[in-house]
């Protein structure tokens, strides 16, 4: 669909009076009401703008494949997904796996240990010990409990992410590193020399920003704004944000001597900034890798 002169007015308009996003919206319901669902134009959707609060849970139990394209199916299948969740915990309570002390994050790593056939052999007094999956699972977990009320929507959506990133993007994880080194000397070569220079380039926290997606790092608030982008296809996203966190605290890192020093603040960042990091990281993003098309 060729450009709209008027609707680019209307847009640039409503940003302006600080209403950005008000023609997204509508472009979303519209594209919600088809059906079955076009899942490619979410995804594009999803990569080119923020989504909305109101909508953002069903798209992306939509992308992850909890619920169908078929929006007439999604009462069904619905029912289904929560029928699944409390056989699953009914049989875990059997084995005395879990019980009503059990944290509800520990709980959704052994549902979806059970339904991996991942599930170890201990019994309901230890937690789950701790390895690299466990240590990705569960602050992921976490964030998501955060974001979502519903505990059945809750596991479903952890438990598909995880599956979804590790399935799409397990063999991108390794190269994600020498990536964020390629755009840090395109953007901050002192930094990057820098980190080199005092040997911490080789000890950020990867397995905080590649493998948890920044869960335990950045505030729920703006995590959702990352994960609307990797749901939808992206892991390159992760690396902008990496670079965006770099950037933004360039001069007190430059400041820093000692490789651990570096990696534990990096690992503790302020807070109070993060939408602004996050919103400059996705310009970033699209700054090097383009914006995809969005056609109605």
């Amino acid at each position: 669909m060729a450009d709209d002169p008027q609707r680019n007015f209307r847009s640039a308009y409503y940003e302006k009076v600080g209403f950005r996003g008000v023609e997204e919206k509508k472009s979303l319901e519209i594209l919600l009401k088809d059906n079955p669902l076009d899942l490619e134009k979410l995804s594009t959707f999803s990569q080119r703008f923020p989504l909305p609060s109101m909508y953002r849970i069903h798209v992306w139990k939509v992308l992850l494949g909890i619920l169908p394209p078929h929006s007439d199916s999604h009462a069904l299948v619905g029912g289904y997904r929560k029928e699944q969740y409390q056989d699953i915990l009914d049989a875990l309570e059997v084995m005395r796996y879990i019980n009503p002390s059990t944290p509800s994050t520990h709980i959704y790593l052994r549902m979806f240990q059970l339904e991996s056939q991942m599930l170890p052999r201990c019994s309901e007094t230890l937690p789950p010990v701790q390895d690299e999956e466990n240590d990705d699972f569960l602050p992921i977990g976490r964030a998501m409990e955060e974001i979502v009320d519903d505990p059945v929507d809750c596991y479903w959506l952890i438990k598909c992410f995880v599956n979804q990133f590790h399935t799409k993007f397990g063999d991108s994880i390794p190269h994600l590193p020498k990536s964020l080194e390629h755009f840090l000397c395109q953007e901050e070569p002192r930094l990057l020399n820098h980190l080199k220079s005092i040997g911490a380039l080789t000890q950020l926290p990867y397995s905080l920003w590649f493998r948890r997606c920044f869960a335990g790092c950045l505030p729920e608030c703006s995590l959702q704004r990352v994960w609307d982008k990797v749901i939808s296809g992206s892991c390159k996203i992760l690396v902008f944000v990496a670079l965006e966190i770099l950037l933004s605290y360039k001069i007190m890192l430059m400041g820093i001597s000692r490789p651990e020093c570096v990696v534990k603040f990096l690992c503790s960042i302020p807070q109070e900034n993060t939408d602004a990091i996050v919103t400059k990281a996705i310009d970033l993003w699209h700054k090097y890798c383009g914006t995809p098309m969005h056609t109605l």
